[in-house]
C-alpha cells in the first residue's frame, strides 16, 4: 500500500494541492464560542453557572471545510448562502480576513445559521442553534447555481458539504452534473452527506458519511444485526446499492475509517487519534484532507490515510480547528504507519 511505509510523502502532496481551485459548496454557518469556568450550580435550576472569560466567532459548516482546505495549503472557493443579517456580514468578514474566496448569496427569507457552544474547563456544556432548514428562495438558489456553474470549470475537486440547512438539494446537484457534463477530465465530486438528501447524491465520486448516517441512508437493507466489521460491511454495501456512489469512506469515530474502493474491496484504517477532547468539526477536517490529498495527486487510500491523521489532530483540540499543513507534516514525520486490514 503506497503510503503505509512512507508517511512523510503524504505531506508532499499538500504542496501540490493549490494547482487548481477546490470548490466547496454547501451550508455555511457562524460558529460562536463562549468559553469560561464553572464553579457552582445555579440556585434557579440544577444547571452549572458558566462565568464567561472569552468569546470568539469562526466560519462553520462548509465555511469550516474551506478554512481547513486553506490551512492545509489548498485553494478553496466557497459557494454558499447566508441571511441578509449581521451574522451573515460577520461570516463574510471572517472569510475575507482568512483570505478565502467566497461567493455568498444573501437570502432575505431566512437567517444565517448560528451555532453557539458554551465551553467550560475544556468541555462543551451546551450548544444553542439558531437556524432555519427551509429551502432557499428561488432567487438565492439560482444565484448559487449560476456561480457554481462558472467556478466548476476551473476546479480539480468539488466538495459538497451538506448540513441539510437548505443549500444542497436535487436542483443544485443536477445543475452541478450538467455543468461538468462536457468537461474532460471532470473534477472529482466528494460529498459529506446528510440522509435527508441521499437521493441527490447518485453517481458522485466519493461519499463520506459517519456510521450513523451510513445506516440511515442504507435503508432496510442496511439494518445491522452484527457488530464490528460485519455490521459496517453490510451497511456500506447496502449504501452502494441505494446511492450508487463510486467510492465510499465511512468514518467510524474511535474505530477509524472503512474505505470501500468498490463493494468488493474494503480496507480498514485504524484511528490516529491519541486523545479526544472535542469532535466538533472532525468530519470537516477529514473532508478537507481528502480534498487536498486528491487534488495533490494521491490515490484514494493514501488520501484516506492522510485524512485520518488530520482528524486525529483536530479532535485533540477544543472547538472546530483548522489543522495547519506544518502541524500535519510534523505529525506524519514522527508517526508510525497504520496497521491496515483488508475487510473484503
Amino acid at each position: 500500500m503506497n503510503a503505509a511505509s512512507d508517511l512523510p510523502r503524504l505531506a508532499d502532496a499538500l504542496t501540490r494541492a493549490a494547482k487548481r481551485p477546490i470548490v466547496v459548496v454547501g451550508d455555511s454557518m457562524l460558529d460562536h464560542y463562549l468559553m469560561g469556568e464553572v464553579s457552582r450550580i445555579s440556585p434557579e435550576a440544577p444547571v452549572p453557572v458558566v462565568r464567561v472569560g472569552s468569546e470568539r466567532h469562526l466560519a462553520g459548516g462548509a465555511g469550516n471545510v474551506a478554512r481547513n482546505i486553506a490551512a492545509l495549503g489548498g485553494k478553496p472557493v466557497l459557494v454558499s448562502a447566508t441571511g441578509d443579517d449581521d451574522a451573515g456580514s460577520m461570516l463574510a468578514a471572517l472569510l475575507e480576513h482568512e483570505g478565502i474566496e467566497a461567493l455568498l448569496v444573501r437570502d432575505r427569507t431566512r437567517p444565517t445559521t448560528i451555532k453557539t457552544r458554551i465551553i467550560a474547563q475544556n468541555q462543551q456544556v451546551v450548544r444553542v442553534d439558531r437556524e432555519s432548514d427551509a429551502q432557499l428562495s428561488d432567487r438565492a438558489r439560482q444565484g448559487l447555481i449560476d456561480g457554481l456553474t462558472g467556478l466548476v470549470r476551473q476546479a480539480g475537486v468539488v466538495v459538497v458539504s451538506d448540513y441539510a440547512k437548505g443549500v444542497i438539494g436535487r436542483e443544485l446537484m443536477d445543475a452541478l452534473r450538467l455543468a461538468m457534463a462536457d468537461l474532460d477530465p471532470k473534477p472529482l465530486v466528494l460529498v459529506d452527506p446528510k440522509p435527508a438528501n441521499a437521493a441527490c447524491y447518485g453517481g458522485v465520486d466519493l461519499l463520506t458519511p459517519n456510521l450513523k448516517e451510513t445506516l440511515e441512508m442504507a435503508g432496510p437493507r442496511g439494518l445491522v444485526r452484527e457488530s464490528g466489521p460485519r455490521g459496517v460491511l453490510r451497511a456500506g454495501l447496502a449504501l452502494f446499492k441505494s446511492v450508487r456512489c463510486k467510492h465510499l469512506c465511512v468514518t467510524l469515530g474511535p474505530d477509524g475509517i472503512a474505505l470501500f474502493r468498490t463493494p468488493s474491496d474494503v480496507t480498514h484504517i485504524p484511528t490516529a487519534a491519541r486523545r479526544v477532547y472535542d469532535v466538533t468539526g472532525a468530519g470537516d477536517s477529514v473532508m478537507a484532507a481528502l480534498a487536498c490529498g486528491l487534488a495533490g495527486g494521491l490515490d484514494l487510500l493514501d488520501a484516506c490515510i492522510l485524512s485520518n491523521y488530520c482528524a486525529g489532530i483536530a479532535v485533540s483540540q477544543v472547538g472546530a480547528v483548522a489543522v495547519a499543513r506544518q502541524e500535519l507534516t510534523a505529525v506524519l514525520a514522527r508517526a508510525t504507519p497504520p496497521t491496515m486490514e483488508r475487510w473484503l
